[in-house]
């Protein structure tokens, strides 16, 4: 029996972290995927400040679904050492704040490069983010993501495959193939299917590549979900709206497309929502 649990990028609500936990606690929802907290990427935290952050949470009763790390969102030519000693720590906070999760890219390329021609440097990379993850017991969810190596559906599966690691998933984002001409259901969704770990909920207008409510673009979101439901998925649905520009959003988009539907968070957040219970009642 399928169930699709909720959890949402809290960050995109307002950077304070307690409005994020108490308007998701208005929507009844209660898992974060953990991006940006008080300002500042969870990544910057120490340790024992992530200590203090699970204390918070566990006074909402709101869980950690997954990290949203900006890990492998580095050029494939950065000092992969460095980052690898950012992701260590991060390991660790995965564990404070009691996730199982952390999300991960296939770091940006020069522009105009073929991909192909540093398939060899990123994919060992890959693998050996996995077997640290391993080494902790954590599971690396790759996200497809605007320009990374990993923003077809094709190089998606090959990550996935030359990794072959039961800490290398994949987090299925259906607006994140849009943007990048890639059709999300059915094509990268067949393909990447037995592979798929956890769900964003962000849909986006295929021509433009604007993100809109879910089930008002080009992604076939309901259809997706019908299917997922059918197929047995137990897992998270993560609503990441991405209707209104919200703080630390430049350091994570390259020029994103952003639909300005509301101006704050709580209420772009509550369009997004909206959006998905109602895709959700009518399964």
């Amino acid at each position: 029996m399928s169930e699709f649990i909720l959890s949402a990028f809290g960050d995109e609500i307002a950077p304070d972290l307690n409005i994020q936990l108490e308007v998701l606690k208005s929507h009844n929802i209660k898992f974060i995927e953990m991006r940006g907290v008080n300002g500042r990427n969870i990544v910057d935290y120490s340790v024992d400040e992530a200590r203090i952050i699970k204390n918070q949470l566990d006074d909402s009763r709101i869980s950690v679904s997954a990290i949203g790390s900006p890990i492998g969102k580095i050029n494939v030519n950065d000092d992969f050492n460095k980052h690898l000693e950012v992701f260590d720590k991060l390991l660790d906070i995965a564990k404070v704040l009691d996730t199982q999760y952390i999300r991960v890219f296939s770091f940006y390329m020069p522009k105009g490069d073929k991909p192909e021609a540093y398939r060899n440097d990123i994919l060992p990379k890959m693998k050996k983010l996995a077997e640290r993850a391993a080494e902790k017991g954590i599971v690396l969810l790759h996200e497809n993501e605007k320009e990374i190596y990993g923003d077809t559906a094709e190089r998606c599966l090959e990550i996935v495959e030359y990794v072959n690691s039961p800490n290398l998933r994949l987090t299925f984002d259906p607006a994140n193939f849009a943007q990048c001409n890639v059709e999300a259901f059915p094509h990268a969704y067949e393909l990447l299917k037995k592979h798929i770990e956890y769900v964003h909920i962000k849909d986006a207008i295929f021509k433009s590549g604007n993100v809109v409510p879910a089930g008002l673009g080009d992604c076939k979101i309901p259809e997706m979900l019908k299917d997922l439901k059918l197929s047995g998925y137990k897992g998270f649905l993560s609503i990441e709206p991405h209707l209104a520009a919200f703080k630390g959003l430049e350091d994570l988009e390259n020029g994103s497309n952003i639909l300005k539907i509301k101006e704050s968070g709580t209420s772009s957040f509550s369009v997004a929502f909206d959006a998905l219970d109602k895709i959700l009642k009518s399964l």
